[in-house]
């Protein structure tokens, strides 16, 4: 049986990330879907990954609505970008990650 592929996982999103989602914000749904677009942006290598609501609704077991809200949420807290050439488009989405950000611009030159 074949191994599957590794997801290796910033710590943060663990020890940070997901306490404030869950309990700060009271938003499981939001850290579920920031990591199925952790995961599906990953395997498309560069951050960015497309999907509708109705994949990402069926990949992570939560409803249309809940899925709607958690995107909301996280383009709100600068977790997600969304762009669409259109408005009936599937979105393209883009995995942010501020806290690497802040650790390059904090790292000595």
């Amino acid at each position: 049986m074949p191994k599957p592929p590794s997801f290796c996982l910033d710590p943060y999103v663990v020890d940070t990330l997901m306490q404030d989602l869950v309990g700060h914000d009271h938003r499981p749904s939001a850290f579920i879907v920031y990591l199925f677009f952790l995961r599906r942006c990953a395997k498309e290598g560069d951050g960015m990954c497309r999907a509708s609501l109705a994949q990402i609704a069926e990949a992570t077991g939560l409803s249309r609505r809940a899925v709607q809200d958690a995107i909301a949420l996280l383009r709100r807290r600068k977790l997600l970008g969304v762009s669409a050439d259109t408005p009936t488009a599937v979105p393209e989405y883009e995995v942010r990650q501020p806290w690497i950000e802040r650790r390059r611009r904090a790292a000595p030159r």
